[in-house]
């Protein structure tokens, strides 16, 4: 029986390694492909959700991060660093920790959902704040990773964006054929890179016969490639994608133009109602940036020169737990405790 190795050995030949590459991996990827009846019927497309949060540390970073920390070790590296509004942090101390080295993160001071920074600090990442968004903290990494013996493991890194391509073939094996269209929450802009990446690479190796549209979409409050300039105080509920200065801006871009793909921005009023059509009608939880995929297929559907029927995957980047206060503003209220008696409990059940 083949068991799955992780993405590094799964595309091993489509990856930046060689035989003597010690391989740092959790066993990522793998990640589950669910059709969407729901958001199929709204829509008129066959809608499937790739649901990233059921990587190990609950998020699609784990797919750049195995290759960030394998190129790390095999370089000689003793430590890592990363900026992080949350998922970032979280994956690289889990792999930091895989691998035995040291690992530091620059959080913006008020601006991280507590359940990612919890993830960082059990796996023994030392976690600085400091005043300032998330921009300001990868502007200081960049400067010390160039400056001091320390490897820098943002998507400013390209083994992430090797690492993150795999999401592409597995979309394509998972299917058979590529989608027609891949809807994406834009955010440091890596994803939507790395993804594009991917698909180019496998109709390269006459894996897959044509390229989808690339399609993003950014929360309102943080949206610079949308309004084409850099947001100096993003805001948005979505913290996986307050962004206000894309890394990946440039190839953000060039994946859109080159796929003739479609980029909006949806308010976090939308999020969130794109948040509970997830849980309520189809069952999957994620976490509110995952939601903005959803959010703008839902808003702008009839606006992305696609066929009816055509597949669409959307992916969903994290898991719900990555913000517990957003899922429990969300959810009703528990009333008070009632004497355990049949009739007390039938009163309270709709039947």
């Amino acid at each position: 029986m083949k068991h799955w190795q992780g993405i590094i050995n799964e595309y091993r030949q489509y990856m930046p390694v060689s035989d003597s590459t010690p391989v740092i991996s959790l066993c990522e990827g793998n990640t589950p492909l669910i059709y969407s009846c729901n958001l199929s019927e709204i829509t008129g497309f066959k809608v499937y959700l790739k649901y990233e949060g059921l990587n190990p540390t609950g998020s699609f970073k784990d797919r750049g991060m195995t290759m960030a920390i394998t190129k790390a070790v095999e370089s000689g590296a003793k430590s890592v660093i990363c900026a992080s509004t949350g998922n970032t942090s979280a994956s690289m101390a889990a792999y930091s920790a895989r691998a035995g080295i040291k690992s530091y993160v620059l959080i913006p001071d008020g601006y991280v959902a507590l359940g990612k920074l919890a993830q960082a600090t059990i796996h023994g990442a030392q976690v600085i704040k400091i005043k300032g968004n998330f921009d300001k903290a990868l502007e200081m990494v960049i400067d010390i990773s160039s400056k001091y013996p320390i490897a820098l493991v943002n998507s400013v890194n390209p083994f992430r964006i090797e690492g993150q391509k795999s999401g592409a073939f597995e979309v394509c094996g998972q299917l058979g054929q590529s989608p027609d269209a891949l809807v994406i929450p834009v955010g440091n802009a890596g994803n939507i890179t790395a993804y594009w990446k991917g698909f180019k690479e496998f109709k390269n190796a006459d894996k897959i016969s044509y390229l989808p549209k690339m399609i993003g979409f950014q929360a309102e409050g943080s949206a610079p490639i949308v309004r084409g300039h850099k947001v100096d105080n993003p805001d948005t509920i979505a913290t996986a994608i307050r962004i206000g200065n894309p890394a990946s801006w440039k190839f953000a871009t060039q994946a859109l133009q080159e796929s003739n793909g479609y980029i909006n921005m949806v308010s976090d009023e939308e999020i969130l109602k794109a948040y509970n059509v997830l849980t309520k009608k189809d069952g999957v939880f994620c976490e509110p940036a995952s939601a903005a995929s959803v959010a703008g297929l839902l808003k702008y559907h009839d606006k992305l020169n696609l066929k009816k029927g055509s597949v669409v995957v959307c992916v969903l980047t994290g898991h719900g737990l990555k913000d517990p206060n957003i899922a429990i503003s969300q959810s009703s209220e528990i009333d008070e405790a009632i004497e355990p008696t049949l009739d007390n409990i039938v009163e309270k059940i709709n039947f």
